[in-house]
C-alpha cells in the first residue's frame, strides 16, 4: 500500500533533518506529484533544489536550479500568497541570480496585490528601476511609499525611506548629467565605457587611501600646529581627524560614483540583456577587463543566462522599452 502525500511529506522533512538534502527533495517531488496543491512541498522543493553550504562558505545555484527553485516558488505563492518568505525568495533568485526584471517587478506588483501595506514590494521596485535608469517610475514608487509609511508610522522604517531617497535621488542627478541607454548603440556612454575598457574600477578602500587619507592626514597635520601647544590639544585634533575623515569621505563619495561611472553603465547593459534576452554589449567591450570584472561579480546563475544569450546573437533593439507594471 502507497502513502499518502502527508506521509512522504513528513519522510521528507525527516530526511533533511538528517542532512540527506537528495532524499528530501526527491520525496517532495513524489509529494507534489500525487498532491500538486501541497504548498509545503512545493516549498520544500524550492528551498531544496539550491545548494547547501561547503565548508562555511556559501555556495550559488546554477541556472537550472534557479530556475527550478523559481518555477517552484510561483506554485507555493499561488497555492499560499501569505508565505512572505516565499516572495522574498522569488525576488532575489528573480533578480540577483537571473536578472529577470521585467519578472521581478510584475512578482512584486502580485504582492502588493496580496499585502498592501507591505513596504518590501515598493523597496525592491524602486531599487530595480533606478537599477535600469527608469527614475520617473520610480519617483511614483517612492511616492507611494512615503504614503504607507505616513500611515503606519516607524522610525525605524522611515529612517530607511530616508536612505533610499537619498540614494535615488543621487543617482537621479547624476542620470541628468550623463545618462545612458544601452539599447542605443551610439549613446555617447558607450565611449566612456569604451576608454576604460582596459581597466578595473577603483575600489572604495583605494580610494579613501589614495584620495581620502592624503587630505585628511594634511589637515590634520595643520590642525595639530595650531592645537599642539593647548591643554587637551592632542584629543582636539584626534577628534577633529576623525570627524574630518567622514567630511571627507562624504564629500567625495559622488566623485568616486562617477569615476565608476563605466562599470555602473556596464552592469546597466548586463541588465538590459538579461532582462530582454537580446545582445546590446559589443564585442571589444565584452572581450575586455573591465567587462571580465564587472560579470565576474555576478551570480553563476546571471553568467550562465548571459552567455546563452550571447550565442543567440540576436540584438537588442533600439525601440526595446522596459515592461513594468508600475507605469
Amino acid at each position: 500500500m502507497s502513502k499518502s502525500p502527508e506521509m512522504v511529506w513528513l519522510d521528507a522533512i525527516e530526511s533533511n533533518e538528517k542532512g540527506d538534502r537528495e532524499a528530501a527533495l526527491s520525496l517532495a517531488e513524489e509529494v507534489v506529484s500525487q498532491d500538486e496543491g501541497h504548498s509545503d512541498a512545493w516549498m520544500g522543493i524550492a528551498q531544496w533544489i539550491l545548494p547547501t553550504d561547503s565548508r562555511g562558505r556559501q555556495m550559488m545555484p546554477n541556472l537550472s536550479q534557479a530556475s527550478k527553485s523559481i518555477s517552484a516558488l510561483r506554485r507555493v505563492v499561488d497555492l499560499d500568497p501569505e508565505n512572505e518568505y516565499a516572495w522574498r525568495l522569488g525576488g532575489e533568485i528573480l533578480v540577483g541570480h537571473l536578472g529577470m526584471m521585467e519578472h521581478a517587478l510584475q512578482w512584486w506588483e502580485e504582492r502588493k496585490g496580496v499585502a498592501p501595506n507591505d513596504v518590501v514590494p515598493y523597496f525592491e521596485q524602486v531599487s530595480i528601476l533606478v537599477r535600469l535608469g527608469y527614475f520617473d517610475e520610480a519617483k511614483g514608487c517612492l511616492d507611494d511609499l512615503d504614503e504607507i509609511v505616513s500611515s503606519q508610522p516607524n522610525k525605524s522604517l522611515e529612517n530607511r525611506v530616508i536612505r533610499l531617497r537619498g540614494i535615488f535621488e543621487e543617482q537621479s542627478s547624476m542620470e541628468e548629467e550623463v545618462g545612458f541607454s544601452p539599447q542605443n548603440n551610439k549613446d555617447d556612454s558607450w565611449g566612456m565605457i569604451n576608454r576604460m575598457r582596459k581597466k578595473k574600477p577603483i575600489t572604495e578602500t583605494y580610494f579613501l587611501l589614495m584620495f581620502v587619507m592624503p587630505i585628511v592626514f594634511l589637515l590634520g597635520s595643520i590642525a595639530m600646529m595650531f592645537f599642539s601647544e593647548m591643554r587637551y590639544g592632542t584629543a582636539i585634533v584626534m577628534l577633529f581627524i576623525i570627524g574630518l575623515y567622514f567630511w571627507v569621505a562624504r564629500l567625495s563619495r559622488r566623485l568616486l560614483l562617477k569615476l565608476n561611472r563605466p562599470e555602473s553603465f556596464l552592469n546597466r547593459a548586463l541588465d538590459f540583456e538579461a532582462c530582454s534576452g537580446k545582445v546590446c554589449i559589443p564585442d571589444d567591450i565584452r572581450s575586455s577587463k573591465l567587462y571580465s570584472f564587472v560579470i565576474g561579480n555576478r551570480m553563476p546563475a546571471f553568467q550562465e543566462r548571459i552567455v546563452l544569450i550571447e550565442e543567440s546573437g540576436e540584438q537588442l533593439p533600439l525601440k526595446w522599452e522596459l515592461s513594468h507594471p508600475t507605469a
